[in-house]
This record gives C-alpha cells, structure tokens and sequence, in this order.
C-alpha cells in the first residue's frame, strides 16, 4: 500500500470507492451532495482539492493497494501559514476497516503537516459517536480540546463534534 497525492486521472477510481462505501460513510459523516456521485461531481471535486494543493490551502491524498483500489483518503485541510496549524480528516474502506489503516494515514498526514508544510499543530473534528476515529486520533497523541464548532448530519440526526489538538 502506498499514500500519494491525489491526481486527476483518480476519478473513476474514486467514484468508484464513493459509491460503494457511500452508506457506511453516511454512517458515520455528513453525507455527500447527490451531484457529487457522477464522474463530473467527483471530476469537479478532485480539481477544487487539487486547485486547493496548489494554493497551498490542502493536501488532499489517497491510501491506494498494491493492486491499484482506493482504500482511504486522508487530507490536511485549512492550512493556515498564519497559525501554522491545520485539520486532518480521513477516511476508510468498510472493508479495509480495522487493519490500522486509518493510524497509518493519520501519521501520513502528522509527517506532512510538522515536515513539508512545516506547521507546529494539528486540529481535528470528531461526532461524539464515532468512538473509533477517537481512538485513533488518541493513540496517535492527540488530546481532547473540548466541544467543536461543528455539528455533523449523520443518518439524518444532528450530533455534536469534539475538537482534537496535536502539538509538533
């Protein structure tokens, strides 16, 4: 397995994980819009992250399997030269959950962030019901900052959000 920065020619390849890890994601985030599960929608979102990269606003990346499959995605999100922080967000495969691939991308994205983008924290956004994606944001020294800003509509109901913290 390997992390890459995503690419335009990623397209087909990440439609086809959206659509069929669609439910289980909608399990436990916001649900996508429905024009976003077509080849445009996922061809204008790839190039919104990718203009985004260049910006200097986002690293947006894919965890892609030997044989080619999608089985994650993880981002830095909100870069902020200012504050020299940002958001880390992932995301896995149903059925590539509990193999360790989300520590593995979030460890990606610490490099990333305290090595190339040269930033000295980290922030991330939790729905109070996702115990797991908690669990690894700790294992990883991430501490409980206390409630987030954000609300997440998550199978329809509004659940409240915790903010993570991680210092270089």
């Amino acid at each position: 397995m390997l992390i890459r920065t995503i690419r335009p020619t990623d397209v087909p390849a990440l439609l086809a994980f959206e659509h069929a890890n669609r439910t289980w994601f909608e399990s436990h985030v916001d649900a996508r819009s429905p024009d976003f599960y077509s080849l445009a929608g996922v061809a204008a979102h790839v190039d919104d992250y990718l203009d985004r990269h260049a910006a200097g606003s986002m690293h947006p990346c894919l965890l892609v399997a030997d044989d080619g499959a999608i089985l994650g995605r993880c981002n830095l999100k909100d870069i902020n030269p200012a504050t020299h922080r940002a958001e880390v967000g992932y995301r896995i495969a149903a059925d590539a959950c509990g193999r360790g691939l989300a520590s593995v991308a979030l460890r990606h994205l610490m490099e990333l962030a305290y090595g190339q983008w040269q930033l000295t924290g980290l922030d991330a956004h939790v729905t109070v019901a996702n115990a797991a994606s908690t669990r690894v944001l700790e294992r990883a020294g991430f501490t409980l900052a206390g409630p987030s800003p954000y609300q997440a509509r998550v199978a329809g109901r509004l659940l409240d959000c915790l903010r993570y913290r991680h210092q270089a």
